[in-house]
């Protein structure tokens, strides 16, 4: 343990001797930038530092003892772009400064930055934060247990998050300075707000985004602003700082909570529990400023009205707010709340209220607009008079918002009450790891589970005690289970500003069962840390080992069996083996690992690493080996047959660049590298006709044009022998190549909106587009493709096209059942288009071979179940 070293100030605008402990270089470095700031600057900051005028009601002055954000930074809020680094060392320094003020890390993101907030509140509540805590919790956990005047006494506590897009920056910078006016404001508008609130404030929801946009925005600009959109700086290179590392939308991610920014603000917001959440974002240039409410025919069903009133009685204080300083606004025009895994939606199903702002985008320091010159420290203003009037209405409205929240839990047990299906039961027996996987994001959002204690029958399917577990209804997160689990096919509006459905059974394809008795199904509580159930059955093989590809990760597995040069075999047929009296059977898909391949006179082989390589992946890759000591069967072809086809190593590369689909290529990136541990190459779409093809034999087609080279390179190296896999937003490159000879089923709609008024046209034909529905896929589990999956597959679904079976035998393994939809939104003219339509291709075309796909298969990272479809088409695509 180090002694701490302490700083001591007293000199010129410090009104008081200030004691700082020093522990650590970082500490030192921080206090010393603070301290230059206080010591050059010619006056002392009794007013708000920033280049435009912003009037602050209720604030005397600002203390000198706090930094402000140019001391640290070496700029001003507004004049220049707030590089990630610089935010948190700001926070940090406030942090060190000030007893109002704590920071914490919930995490890191994919490239190593911290994701900070910051707590901060009065320092007599920082005293007893514990037990603030410890109460707001108890809204949720006891809530009649809480009284009126319990609630009376008791602090709100509002998240207050700023630019989960990346390029859509003010947010951030709005957040650093209002964390320097909440811990430098003197005066009733901070001390009585701080004393009755807690503000968690994150400054920066994606760092990574907004890394790459700050570095382009800073990189490209001159000593003079330019306000010419044509200008470099207000072009950001692709993939832009919107998404995270592998290219998702942070926003879109609450629900499914599958990368670590999403995990660690899930964290810090279930152990919080607030009564508010807010969102900052930003939007066109031409705009104005948006809060909600939104557009009340898309208000989520699971939605208390209770959330709406408080919403629009929190509406009047941002009115307020931007009223004095003349910034216009709108509300309920645009944007909703039905897709429940957006951030100002999240908390609606949580007892809290999620507030959405945008404010019209300068993107630089400055840009052209219809209005005039839009500058950057504009857009910060209103951003952080938003943040002024949140804090403003949450402590004005505190007791109705903690009411609201205890009321919202209270009624928990009669919403469980009221609803037909009183729990899911989710099979641990079949598909045992997307079931945990499903598990784990159930338990992210505070689900209580629970192991099956005893045998039940549903809707004819068996579940074995022990062997799955319990979602019930009866819990305090009774309206979000509702919400995740049920499938839905009305809908009050026919548009959506995002998907429609995202119910998680589906997506995580397990067998699952809706139980509608009263009979509690409850064993002890489940709780899965990460994924189990890998085994070697039947000891050290001595023939061979058989890998079944029904297992999530069993693509891992074999990936590292290749990438140890291992020779393996797929079955193309199924077959029966007999070991010690038992008789199993492997179906089309099995993967065999002989111990002995080809040796000459003479070599003796050492069998030892396969064993232990077998032994690792039934652990790490939570997959089933089974030991085999014979390669002849009794039924079915026997292991080294004919039917048995060698596989080779997948060398892939994922099509990328400007005119790249971002959204479509990053879900093949993040599925491959970090859920499957396979490398992979992103080529640039302008260096395609450059670079050496040959090094690949799969190569992703995500969506998106090429040049006529480029095109012509990739067409030459599918038809000396490689592997295309396009997605759907390539089949339009797909289809203009000849690869595939496809009819589209074409209603003609004109006719019925000629008929509609003008004003009524632009939502018909809004009604017409599917922006996300779960259809129902059925495979041919003959074709390679289809190895391993059941013969019907949920997929997830946007884009209204439709294509006929191709007159090409075999060409379709894929294609939509009669009833078409499984839960979403779809119009009845596009329903007759569904059923029997083609959704799954695969051709060949020359030695190569084109796999052509209509669904999102790994949408947002969360389907699971459709992943495999994909990851088959890696592995088994030349085997048709």
């Amino acid at each position: 343990m180090h002694t701490p070293i302490f700083l001591r100030t007293g000199r010129g605008c410090l009104p008081r001797p200030v004691q700082y402990p020093i522990r650590n270089f970082f500490q030192l470095l921080i206090l010393s930038l603070i301290l230059v700031g206080f010591y050059t600057s010619p006056v002392c900051a009794q007013k708000l530092p920033f280049p435009l005028e912003m009037p602050v009601p209720g604030i005397t002055s600002y203390d000198p003892g706090i930094p402000t954000p140019e001391s640290i930074i070496g700029h001003q809020i507004g004049t220049r772009h707030t590089l990630p680094y610089q935010v948190e060392a700001y926070f940090r320094a406030v942090a060190e400064a000030s007893d109002r003020v704590t920071l914490k890390v919930h995490g890191k993101t994919y490239e190593g930055r911290n994701l900070i907030h910051a707590l901060v509140t009065s320092p007599e509540n920082h005293g007893r934060i514990d037990e603030i805590q410890r109460a707001n919790r108890r809204l949720s956990d006891d809530p009649r247990a809480v009284s009126a005047d319990d609630i009376s006494g008791m602090p709100v506590v509002v998240y207050q998050g700023y630019s989960i897009h990346g390029n859509e920056a003010s947010g951030t910078e709005a957040a650093v300075l209002y964390l320097y006016h909440l811990a430098a404001g003197q005066g009733p508008a901070v001390d009585d707000a701080l004393d009755h609130a807690v503000v968690i404030l994150d400054p920066m929801y994606n760092p990574d985004g907004r890394d790459r946009f700050t570095d382009w925005v800073n990189r490209y600009r001159g000593a003079v602003p330019v306000s010419d959109p044509q200008d470099r700086e207000h072009n950001e290179g692709w993939p832009g700082g919107r998404t995270n590392h592998y290219w998702f939308d942070l926003n879109r991610d609450w629900l499914p909570a599958q990368h670590p920014e999403s995990q660690g603000r899930l964290a810090v917001f279930h152990s919080w529990r607030p009564q508010v959440l807010t969102d900052h974002h930003e939007m066109g240039t031409g705009s104005t400023f948006f809060f909600q409410p939104g557009i009340p025919t898309r208000n989520n069903p699971h939605t208390p009205q209770q959330t709406y009133d408080l919403t629009y009685a929190i509406a009047e204080y941002h009115a307020a707010g931007l009223d004095r300083i003349g910034s216009s606004y709108y509300t309920e025009e645009s944007f909703d709340d039905f897709y429940l895994g957006k951030g100002s939606a999240y908390p609606d199903v949580h007892g809290s209220l999620g507030i959405l702002f945008e404010q019209a985008s300068s993107r630089a320091l400055e840009r052209e607009s219809t209005d005039g010159v839009l500058h950057y420290a504009f857009t910060v203003r209103n951003q952080f008079a938003a943040s002024l009037s949140t804090l403003e209405a949450v402590v004005a409205l505190r007791e109705r918002l903690l009411e609201n929240q205890r009321r919202f839990y209270a009624e928990a047990p009669a919403f469980a009450d009221d609803s037909d299906v009183k729990a899911w039961v989710v099979s641990l027996d079949e598909s045992r790891t997307r079931a945990q996987k499903l598990a784990e994001v159930l338990q992210r959002h505070r689900v209580e589970l629970y192991l099956l204690d005893q045998d039940v029958n549903i809707d004819g399917e068996d579940y074995e005690a022990g062997k799955a577990y319990v979602v019930p209804m009866d819990q305090a997160q009774a309206r979000f289970v509702h919400a995740v689990m049920e499938k839905n096919l009305e809908f009050e509006d026919s548009l959506f500003y995002d998907v429609s459905t995202w119910t998680l059974p589906l997506a995580f394809d397990v067998k699952y069962g809706e139980y509608r008795s009263s009979k509690d199904l409850r064993g002890s509580v489940y709780h899965i840390d990460a994924p189990d159930g890998g085994r070697v059955e039947g000891g050290r093989a001595s023939f061979a080992y058989l890998l079944p590809w029904d297992r999530y990760y069993a693509p891992r597995a074999l990936y590292r069996l290749l990438e140890a040069d291992i020779s393996v075999r797929v079955a193309n047929k199924s077959f029966t083996v007999e070991e010690h009296g038992v008789s199993r059977r492997f179906e089309r898909g099995t993967i065999v690992v002989p111990l002995h391949g080809r040796t000459v006179p003479g070599e003796t082989v050492d069998t030892d690493p396969i064993h232990d390589l077998v032994e690792n992946s039934a652990r790490e890759d939570h997959v089933i080996y089974y030991a085999v000591s014979s390669g002849s069967t009794p039924e079915g072809p026997d292991l080294g047959g004919a039917s048995m086809s060698t596989l080779s190593l997948p060398e892939i590369a994922i099509l990328s660049g400007r005119g790249a689909s971002s959204s479509a290529g990053g879900e093949a990136w993040h599925l491959l590298s970090e859920k499957f541990h396979i490398p992979v190459s992103l080529l640039d779409m302008s260096r395609v006709s450059r670079v050496d093809l040959d090094r690949y034999n799969v190569i992703v087609h995500p969506g998106g044009s090429m040049d006529s080279v480029a095109t012509d390179a990739i067409m030459a190296w599918i038809r000396s022998g490689g592997r295309l896999i396009a997605m759907p937003s390539a089949m339009s490159w797909v289809l203009s190549q000849k690869l595939l000879d496809l009819t589209a089923r074409t209603p003609d709609m004109d006719s019925v909106f000629q008929a509609l008024p003008f004003s009524e046209r632009s939502a018909a034909r809004g009604a017409q587009a599917i922006g996300g529905s779960i259809f129902e896929l059925q495979l041919d589990t003959s074709h390679p493709l289809a190895y391993g999956l059941p013969e019907s597959l949920p997929v997830f679904r946007q884009g209204s096209t439709f294509y006929d079976i191709p007159e090409s035998a075999g060409q379709a393994f894929g294609v939509y059942s009669d009833r078409g939809i499984l839960s979403g939104y779809i119009s009845s003219g596009k329903m007759k288009d569904l059923p029997g339509s083609a959704g799954a291709f695969a051709a060949r075309s020359g030695r190569g071979s084109v796999i052509a796909f209509m669904d999102r298969l790994s949408f947002r990272a969360f389907w699971y179940g459709s992943d495999r479809l994909f990851l088959n088409a890696v592995f088994f695509g030349g085997l048709f």
